[in-house]
């Protein structure tokens, strides 16, 4: 089938690895336009066009989707059979959706209908589950309200982070993608409309939910700390500045103090912070303007001490 694919981020980069290595054409790419980044602010090009552009193929970044006849008279002109979307970035109007023959497909990142939105990884960690996965819907006026064509489980693991969680769900997504769009072409595909009284909504990630609070019990915050890894990073304030908790681990306490209070602190173990309900062993943490460093190298570079408090 000829397809045209949308996606912007390093998560829709493993799809579009997967159709180009299947006998699936890409007849063209859509992506977000580039933007500045980091310290300098040097405008960048997405994840998708990067690879895109490696395997020669037409990448069109307008500004705006909805009411924009140029967006329409390109995917006409291209004739697309499908078009798949992997984590572009906007809600395609209706008028886009319906162009191709088989209209429009998304991969998502949760079993649907739990986590439609923005932030499912994130919020699939933050929650504490044991299961998430990928779910392969015809897209809908409705927000993540479409048929599902066929979803896959995948377990989160003890130690999975937001970094390792997306990066297995992307590439479960992809081999899914495949299979679906194998499966249409070949006129065998059942779709299954969603429950919707059973959804449940994934609201995009704000800063403001990165400032730890020591009174929730550590399995919570340990679900914080891993979920908000890579942005906005999970912080608390100590010695009057915001420290970032990169990495961490839930352990029992050594004895009962109150919540944010350094209940261990040497060079050997780490340091080890009291919460409402155990404790939190920092395993990585990160002052101002300094690189991340291990909780050993904390106490011996900044002499943190027991009983000092993380606010």
């Amino acid at each position: 089938m000829k397809v045209l694919f949308w996606g912007t981020p390093d998560f829709a980069v493993e799809s579009l690895k997967a159709l180009l290595s299947s006998k699936h054409q890409v007849v063209g790419v859509i992506t977000q336009p580039d933007k500045p980044k980091g310290r300098g602010q040097k405008v960048q090009p997405t994840p998708v066009k990067e690879e895109a552009l490696k395997h020669g193929l037409l990448v069109y970044q307008p500004e705006k989707i909805k009411n924009n006849p140029e967006v329409v008279d390109f995917i006409k002109n291209l004739n697309p059979d499908i078009s798949v979307v992997v984590a572009y970035g906007k809600i395609l109007p209706e008028e886009v959706i319906n162009i191709p023959k088989y209209k429009t497909i998304n991969v998502h990142a949760s079993l649907l209908p739990k986590y439609r939105g923005a932030a499912p990884i994130h919020r699939a960690i933050m929650d504490g589950e044991e299961e998430t996965g990928v779910c392969i819907m015809e897209i809908v006026k409705e927000l993540d309200a479409g048929d599902i064509y066929r979803c896959k489980k995948v377990k989160i693991e003890p130690n999975d982070d937001i970094i390792t969680l997306h990066d297995k769900l992307a590439k479960e997504g992809a081999k899914l993608l495949i299979e679906v769009l194998d499966d249409i072409e070949e006129g065998k595909v059942e779709k299954t409309p969603q429950d919707s009284t059973k959804a449940t909504y994934a609201k995009p990630i704000e800063k403001e939910e990165a400032k730890i609070n020591w009174e929730k019990p550590a399995k919570d915050i340990y679900n914080q700390i891993r979920a908000l890894k890579v942005w906005p990073k999970a912080y608390s304030n100590f010695r009057n500045q915001q420290v970032k908790i990169l990495d961490a681990e839930v352990v029992e306490c050594p004895k009962a103090v109150k919540p944010g209070e350094v209940v261990k602190s040497n060079d050997k173990e780490g340091i080890i912070v009291a919460t409402k309900e155990g404790c939190i062993l920092i395993k990585t943490l990160q002052f101002p303007n300094s690189k991340p460093i291990s909780s050993q190298e904390a106490v011996r570079g900044y002499k943190i001490k027991e009983g000092e408090v993380f606010e």
